[in-house]
Parts: structure tokens; sequence; C-alpha cells
């Protein structure tokens, strides 16, 4: 049983994303909630815009795309994650060809998880973001493909999962929350929550 404190009865609590690692995090703090129909997003951003303010900046796009036909009872979540190494953002690999140079890109360094979130309603939003480094062992080409394969981590940004077997295996140390790494900052979101 998971305990709840948040008073958010009087609101129907939507999560703008598909992703079942999302579900399953938001499930953690007690909140009853459904899942909202997908709406088009044109997921792009400016050139210009420094890595660290991608995340926020797509979330910040879909909560406006949502917030334009959502019920007055509403209270909506949006999210986006993004991998960030040597300065570039890394987000979902198009292809496995992709996710195993993505995880080439990540062995042996240092990489940087930013996720942006927006909580609102028709009247109000909130949004904060998290940051998060992730260290990773060296890896081998046997493991980068074993673990592609098995797992075809097409749908992650950065092509893995903490919370699989490529984490366990090749995670040496992270700075910052575990939860954002899985794409929701649990306590940041936990916190904007409240507010509502």
């Amino acid at each position: 049983m998971t305990p709840s404190i948040l008073s958010l009865d009087h609101y129907r609590v939507m999560l703008a994303s598909a992703s079942p690692r999302r579900h399953e995090l938001l499930k953690m703090l007690g909140v009853d909630f459904t899942v909202a129909p997908s709406v088009e997003v044109n997921e792009v951003y400016p050139r210009e815009l420094p890595a660290e303010d991608v995340a926020p900046y797509l979330a910040a796009l879909k909560a406006e795309a949502y917030r334009r036909t959502m019920h007055e009872d509403a209270l909506m979540i949006t999210a986006d994650t993004v991998v960030i190494a040597e300065g570039k953002v890394l987000g979902k690999p198009a292809d496995e060809s992709e996710a195993i140079a993505m995880l080439h890109a990540l062995s042996g360094r240092t990489h940087k998880v930013v996720t942006g979130i927006c909580v609102f309603t028709p009247e109000k939003m909130l949004s904060d973001r998290a940051e998060t480094e992730v260290t990773f062992a060296p890896l081998t080409e046997e493991e980068i493909r074993e673990y592609v394969t098995v797992c075809h981590p097409l749908d992650k940004a950065g092509a893995y999962g903490i919370q699989e077997w490529i984490g366990a295996i090749g995670v040496q140390s992270i700075h910052g929350s575990f939860y954002n790494v899985m794409g929701l900052p649990l306590h940041k979101l936990y916190t904007l929550l409240k507010e509502f």
C-alpha cells in the first residue's frame, strides 16, 4: 500500500505520457491518475537553446498543446527527459545502430540527465527541472550489443534504462535523483503537486 497525503481529490489528475516507467513512478506518490490521450506535438527545439534547457522547453511545449483543450477540473503533468553527453543532446534512438552508438558515447564517461516537468490547470502552471550526473564504467562491445538486442531501449533517452541490466552492470555512480534518470524526478514533482 502506498501512503498519500496529497489532497488532489478536487482535480482529475492526468499524466501526459505513454511511458510505463513514468506511470509506475507516479503511482509511487500515491496519486490517483489517468493517462491523457496523446496529442500531436512537434518536439522541435531552437538550435541555439542550451542543452540543459531542451527538456524543460519540450515539457512546456507539451503542456501548451494540452492546455488548449483541457477540462476545468483537470490537473495535468507533462515531462521530457534528455541525456547530455559532451554537450550533445541524446534523445530516443531511431534504431538499434543509433542505440549502440549512443551507448559507446556514454561508456567510460560521465553524462547528465535532465528532466523538465510541468504541472498545470487551465489557470495555473508550475514547472521545474532536475539534473543528475551519471558515470558509466567502460562497456564492452559485447555488453552493449547484448543489452540493445535483448532490451530494445529505443523508447529511452540515451538508449538505456538505469533500472535495467545495463544500469546494474555499468553505472558506477550517480549524483542527484535516481528517479530523474528513470524519467520522473519524484521529489520535484511532489513539491509541485503540493502547491495545488
